[in-house]
């Protein structure tokens, strides 16, 4: 009886001593204290976002540049060496890729054994990570640019935390653009300091789309310097931004939205509208049709575009000039049409075009009083260029699952490449002429007849499947046969 008495005695002491144990780790709460890291390489509006968050009451990790241009700011900032013990190590190329840093994005705040885990190692949750990456792209884009400098701009770490912090945005908020540090400061002040979790998503969104643009660019340096310097790579990505959604297609029935290379930084997804209503699908591919083919001319040259085809381009000494030649062409189809010029719009060309209705007038640009003229008119777009680099782009045509692509067309014909194979030798006007004529051609859809008189067309016969039928659109343009004499013709290929 005494043993059994013992035996139950010892069997409470263990319980008690086990319930102890319970309570003690039950005390062990994971810390309330917000954490945010931090670690940037482009420092626009760094210290306006730090000092948000730390009124949020959030504390602030850092590192490197980062750290210092926060201390230099007079912030108080947690060094990532201080949380994980370790120092910055291989020449910087280690800092944050640590068990600590990592435990902390990723950890499931739902899950009992996630948390666990950080209690049990003392780790502290991050809830927000703002990072972006080294400046690849940039570094390569330097002619002087050598293989080992471009290799050591290949980000780890940042790409390393922002995928962790995307992949568990159901409790971290990842933070990749600093054009958004406003948006997320002024959400958090409406929401009591929380980032709501359809925004964390959006964010999240956002930093997986950096981080394949980033492995894109790296994946074609490396490419090149592999295959060689070629226009058509084996693997081709495309990595297109939304600018916006449209009303509708080409057709009403049909969906459409406006895309951005981000590759490229000309042309026209880098437009200002500065009147008129929201652009059509139509008009955007109008636009370029026009822009094109005015610029591709160095004199004051204005081209009115139907449907992509030019109904009339003229070049002249002003702008104005350039423009009444223009219209004369094909008054009647220039109603509804597209106006691009390749010079600054002037108040007498303003003057002119306000006589006529058009969709949209681009131009490099209009001054005050061009400006003043055509606001008056509702219905009217005006689309400002600036002054851009003419840049040489693929060409891509849309298949049915997949895509052709070609070179873009940007030679010029010289003159050292023209023969003449007719008896009569063509005048130096006739000549003019000519150059002006071929280079609307090129910009005609085939079959393309134009017809050309002193520096601007008088007739454009496009898109026919005879050129015979083409030529006779083209005359008849033009007022008939005896309109025609003395004009020059260009044609986009052989003429029967």
């Amino acid at each position: 009886m005494a043993k059994r008495k013992k035996k139950k005695v010892k069997k409470v002491k263990r319980n008690v001593r086990k319930k102890v144990v319970r309570r003690k780790i039950k005390k062990k709460k994971l810390t309330t204290k917000k954490l945010a890291l931090i670690s940037v390489y482009d420092k626009r509006g760094l210290v306006r976002l730090a000092k948000g968050l730390k009124q949020f009451g959030y504390d602030i990790v850092s590192s490197g540049g980062t750290f210092a241009a926060l201390k230099q700011a007079g912030m108080k900032v947690i060094a990532v060496s201080e949380l994980t013990k370790y120092p910055h190590m291989v020449g910087g190329r280690v800092k944050t890729l640590h068990p600590v840093i990592h435990a902390g994005i990723l950890a499931n705040r739902s899950l009992e054994d996630h948390v666990k885990d950080l209690i049990k190692y003392k780790i502290r949750p991050i809830s927000i990570v703002v990072s972006n990456l080294y400046p690849f792209e940039a570094t390569v884009e330097n002619p002087d640019c050598t293989y080992e400098q471009a290799i050591e701009k290949i980000d780890i770490g940042g790409p390393t935390m922002v995928r962790a912090a995307a992949k568990n945005h159901k409790d971290v908020a990842i933070v990749v653009d600093p054009n958004d540090y406003p948006k997320i400061l002024s959400e958090m002040k409406l929401h009591k300091g929380i980032i709501t979790p359809e925004m964390r998503q959006q964010l999240a969104v956002k930093a997986f789309r950096s981080t394949q643009h980033y492995d894109t660019a790296i994946c074609e340096y490396l490419g090149k310097k592999v295959d060689g310097e070629s226009a058509f790579p084996y693997k081709l990505d495309l990595s297109l931004e939304k600018i916006q959604d449209l009303r509708y297609g080409e057709n009403p029935h049909q969906r459409a939205a406006f895309y951005k290379d981000s590759k490229v930084d000309s042309g026209l997804t880098l437009a200002k509208q500065l009147h008129g209503k929201e652009l059509s699908f139509n008009n955007i591919v109008d636009m370029e049709a026009a822009w094109v083919c005015a610029n591709y001319f160095s004199n004051p040259t204005i081209a009115i575009i139907k449907h992509t085809n030019p109904c009339g381009c003229a070049q002249a000494n002003t702008l104005v000039e350039a423009y009444n030649l223009a219209l004369a062409s094909d008054p009647v189809s220039a109603f509804g049409s597209i106006v691009a010029a390749n010079r600054k719009i002037d108040s007498a060309t303003a003057d002119e075009i306000s006589k006529l209705f058009v969709e949209v007038v681009i131009a490099s640009g209009f001054d005050k009083a061009a400006q003043s003229i055509l606001t008056k008119k509702k219905n009217i777009r005006l689309i400002e260029m600036g002054a851009q680099p003419k840049v040489s782009e693929l060409d891509f045509k849309k298949i049915s699952g997949g895509f052709v692509v070609q070179e873009a067309d940007v030679a010029q014909l010289g003159i050292n490449e023209i023969k003449t194979v007719t008896k009569t030798e063509p005048s130096l006007g006739q000549m003019e002429d000519l150059f002006f004529a071929w280079g609307v051609c090129k910009h005609v859809k085939s079959n393309a007849i134009i017809l050309v008189k002193n520096g601007a067309t008088i007739g454009v016969g496009a898109g026919q499947m005879s050129r015979i039928d083409a030529c006779h659109i083209a005359v008849k343009k033009a007022g008939g046969a005896e309109k025609v004499r003395g004009a020059v013709l260009a044609s986009d290929a052989f003429f029967p």
